[in-house]
């Protein structure tokens, strides 16, 4: 019998598939969300995954929220969202919401009342512990205290910038695309801040951190741990050339930035602080541990 087949009554319908092309491939799992039974969207295609799902973007609402490897609050801390910055999350909880970062890809977990709905912010945050006063007047109560770098929307007001949570004094804030012309400055600011893990600045940092917000207020997106920086930021410089300001040197694991010829800043877990010293005296410290303290040197615009 000749003609066109018909279906099979109760047939399964038609599928929606893709083709993955070529192998699955093994991606780096601090920047590519995907995970035993999920993965993003825009993954499909590259890595095979039982589910996929498209993220959804939202705004920190906390002063700063650490970034966990796992969903429980014992789970290492592994960066951190200040307030207004975004995350763009891929499955949410009751509890807690997994996805990545807005600023740099950054995958984790967040606890899900640090986060509401997606805003664009106008402005930022630009010294340490700016008081969110509960009236536009300085001698009303202050409700928190937000860190430098923290994002908001709002709307002048008498002297202060009216937001949802409260007012932010007009002297402590900088519109959000007005950006510092040096980045170095920025980063000084954290002086004495404690070095912890993980952190971008809302109760301490560390020194990949220290370097991308400070790079990240000056206007410029750069990754979160210290190889990929040292893999994605500036020019290597030669060994024999003079340090200058903004030079960027990378030990194994850590990494500092030269306020001068001699002079690193840097977040670290000698002295559980950012400080100034001599660039002399880390490597001197380094060297019983490593037989090349210094692995790169390197030069934005170089």
């Amino acid at each position: 019998m000749t003609g066109t087949k018909t279906p099979a009554r109760n047939a399964p319908p038609e599928r929606t598939r893709f083709k993955l092309e070529g192998r699955s491939v093994a991606l780096d799992r601090r920047v590519h969300a995907a995970r035993g039974d999920l993965a993003d969207m825009a993954l499909a295609g590259t890595l095979f995954s039982a589910h996929y799902a498209r993220a959804v973007a939202f705004t920190c609402v906390a002063p700063g929220a650490p970034i966990l490897s796992a969903a429980t609050p014992s789970a290492e801390a592994v960066s951190e969202l200040l307030r207004g910055e975004t995350f763009h999350a891929l499955d949410v909880m009751t509890d807690w919401a997994w996805g990545f970062c807005g600023h740099d890809g950054y995958v984790g977990y967040i606890r899900r009342d640090a986060l509401d709905l997606f805003e664009t912010p106008t402005h930022r945050i630009s010294i340490h512990g700016a008081p969110l006063f509960s009236a536009p007047d300085i001698k009303a109560s202050i409700a928190d205290y937000w860190p430098i770098g923290a994002l908001f929307s709002g709307e002048a007001d008498d002297g202060f910038i009216a937001c949802a949570e409260g007012y932010i004094h007009l002297r402590h804030t900088a519109p959000v695309d007005a950006h510092p012309t040096d980045w170095v400055a920025v980063a000084e600011r954290y002086l004495g801040q404690p070095y912890v893990w993980g952190g971008r600045g809302h109760r301490g940092i560390d020194c990949s951190g220290l370097v991308q917000v400070a790079l990240g207020q000056y206007g410029m997106a750069v990754p979160r741990d210290t190889d990929l920086q040292c893999e994605g930021i500036g020019n290597p410089i030669d060994s024999e050339m003079a340090l200058t300001r903004g030079d960027l040197i990378f030990f194994p694991g850590h990494v500092g930035i030269m306020t001068d010829a001699r002079t690193l800043l840097h977040a670290n877990a000698h002295w559980m602080a950012v400080v100034a010293e001599p660039l002399a005296n880390v490597v001197a410290r380094l060297a019983g541990d490593h037989a090349q303290p210094i692995i790169a040197r390197r030069r934005i615009g170089a």
